[in-house]
């Protein structure tokens, strides 16, 4: 598998990754193109998760390339990987609890004080942080949580944003304000987001691409538009009836 043209920011070209004595994936073979939103789609245990934690680094490849804007990162180690330019928003969020809300974003913004012009955008995203900005992380809600580890990782410009399930656990109410986000995040930053999710509304209204994985492997890739009206293909791949998930 070769590099699909010059927009192709991230690669993973036949990534195998074992977890202790386990085999997890069975040779990946995946792209990220600049600018768009890639979403990646399974069942539970299919593999998701371990593939965003192997491009950071947190999990090492056993074999095959994972390339980011043209340099493997395969054997870098975490730190080396995100100062490439890569942003990681774990499924359990990864803030600090005991810290406020202001010393989140103070911690995540590497290069000095934050830009007071890129707080105000955050701010447009989720104006919970400006109203919670003196509280501690812990005294937040689910979705608050949810919103100040998406923040922090865009506190300061990234290449690449790999979001590994952002609705999980959210009210539907709390889940519409998230996707009114992420399509204001998609319209003003050339940003490149690889996003692992399981809520097929929240994938389909955001993602311009899609990767479907099934035990450890790709099993489809192509266009968003293509899977949201295809209802044969979305029950095949996800056991999904489109009529449940609007």
């Amino acid at each position: 598998m070769s590099v699909a043209g010059d927009k192709a920011l991230l690669l993973l070209d036949g990534v195998h990754t074992d977890i202790g004595r386990y085999r997890i994936l069975h040779g990946v073979n995946l792209t990220a193109r600049r600018g768009r939103v890639t979403a990646l789609l399974g069942r539970n245990g299919a593999g998701k998760t371990t593939t965003l934690r192997t491009i950071m680094g947190l999990w090492k490849a056993r074999a095959g390339r994972i390339i980011f804007d043209g340099q493997s990162i395969a054997a870098m180690d975490t730190p080396q990987i995100a100062r490439l330019g890569i942003a990681y928003v774990p499924e359990n969020m990864g803030i600090f609890a005991d810290l406020t809300v202001r010393e989140n974003l103070l911690l995540a913004a590497r290069s000095g004080p934050i830009d007071e012009a890129r707080l105000r955008w955050i701010f447009g995203l989720f104006p919970a942080l400006e109203k919670f900005w003196s509280l501690a992380a812990g005294v937040l809600s689910g979705g608050q949580k949810q919103m100040l580890s998406i923040a922090r990782a865009i506190i300061e410009p990234r290449k690449l944003f790999l979001i590994d399930e952002p609705t999980k656990g959210l009210a539907p109410a709390i889940i519409g304000n998230m996707i009114a986000a992420f399509q204001e995040l998609k319209k003003s930053s050339d940003a490149t987001i690889l996003v692992v999710e399981q809520n097929f509304l929240f994938a389909k209204s955001l993602g311009d691409a899609v990767a479907v994985m099934d035990n450890g492997r790709v099993v489809h890739s192509g266009a968003m538009a293509e899977l949201a009206e295809d209802r044969d293909l979305q029950h095949r791949l996800l056991g999904l009836h489109l009529d449940r998930h609007q």
